[in-house]
């Protein structure tokens, strides 16, 4: 069967999606039956592109957009969901945390649709998920997302499908790049701005690192995996969020003579008997010097969750990472299990899209 695919983003990870959907073409087709074209494209740069009959994929890598049909172009995501008329659709647009728009608007237009929702934006997750997830329940559709926390690896679906019938008590993990690669500078001896430059010129760093410095991207994705896999409807600001800026480079150095290492962790984990998270006593005794000021305790009611730099022994696997590789350890009723991506690139959150449009049109169970 040959699926339409609508595809709203063509930045580093809509290209790099759109590369691998060739790249895997006869592979799709052999093992899975799956045939496809993409009808939609829409970004910034080219505008609202559809073409029901198949879009010159080769031109738009290579930067030749093509020209709309000979109807008007349309202009929002439903008329242009009309036209493209996609079975599945992909959002790959930009975060906006504080409301996760327009993203949540482009996936419910594409599920009301009737299409297959997937998602690379963590927005959506955060603000929107129960309203999302019902709503693909009752099209008949799924609504996916596996690239919005460690690009491709397989953590939400992997719960649900390979761990039937546990209960997540907590997580713990690494899961910013920039801080990681920052920090290593750092030991090495530059400042903080410096560090940063490092970590953009290897183009691991936006342009603004702000949400990266300050632990934004860390609490998100927390919140994402706490909504999703805790069944937790945890909100940011519930979050204990301290970024790195805080911290010396001098103290940074200080930790590493010790046997020490900072890095930003990651955790969430259930109270006992349901209660509140507590305010800590010692929170800030804890903290780097210079972020105690900005620390805030998670206070949603049977859950405690923050993202802060700690010191970590180097007997800790988590003080091992470095550069982009990430990790989670989940702590279960039953057992605990690690997860580490090494090094992942832009082609890992393609592959998660990828993977996600396989689960979605291969005929598993809607979960």
């Amino acid at each position: 069967m040959t699926h339409k695919l609508a595809l709203i983003g063509f930045g580093n990870v809509g290209k790099e999606f759109v590369r691998l959907l060739r790249a895997k073409e006869a592979r799709l087709r052999e093992d899975y039956g799956i045939e496809w074209k993409l009808t939609g494209i829409a970004s910034r740069r080219v505008g609202w592109i559809a073409n029901p009959n198949g879009l010159d994929t080769e031109a738009l890598l290579a930067g030749r957009c093509p020209e709309c049909p000979a109807w008007a172009a349309p202009k929002n995501v439903r008329e242009w969901l009309e036209e493209a008329d996609p079975d599945v659709f992909f959002e790959a647009t930009s975060l906006d945390r504080s409301a996760g728009q327009p993203a949540i608007d482009h996936l419910k237009a594409a599920l009301e649709s009737g299409a297959h929702a997937i998602s690379a934006n963590k927005g959506p997750i955060v603000h929107a998920y129960r309203e999302l997830r019902d709503l693909a329940r009752a099209k008949g559709r799924k609504f996916l997302f596996e690239s919005t926390v460690m690009d491709g690896t397989p953590i939400f679906s992997m719960v649900p499908h390979s761990l039937p019938a546990v209960e997540l008590r907590g997580f713990r993990g690494i899961l910013n790049s920039t801080t990681n690669v920052v920090l290593t500078e750092m030991e090495k001896g530059l400042t903080l701005d410096e560090a940063v430059k490092k970590a953009q010129e290897i183009g691991v760093a936006e342009t603004d690192p702000s949400d990266d410095l300050d632990g934004w991207d860390a609490a998100v994705k927390v919140a994402a995996l706490v909504i999703v896999l805790m069944d937790v409807p945890i909100k940011l600001e519930e979050i204990e969020r301290v970024g790195i800026r805080g911290i010396s480079p001098e103290e940074v150095r200080a930790a590493r003579a010790a046997g020490m290492r900072y890095k930003l962790v990651c955790r969430a984990e259930r109270t006992p008997n349901g209660d509140h998270a507590e305010v800590r006593a010692d929170a800030r005794a804890e903290a780097p010097a210079g972020v105690r000021a900005g620390v805030r305790v998670g206070v949603r009611a049977g859950l405690r969750a923050s993202v802060r730099p700690e010191q970590l022994p180097l007997s800790d696997p988590l003080a091992l990472l470095e550069g982009t590789t990430s990790a989670l350890r989940f702590d279960m009723d039953v057992f605990g299990l690690s997860i580490i991506e090494h090094k992942p690139g832009v082609i890992a959150t393609a592959y998660g899209l990828l993977a996600d449009f396989i689960r979605a049109v291969s005929g598993a169970p809607i979960s």
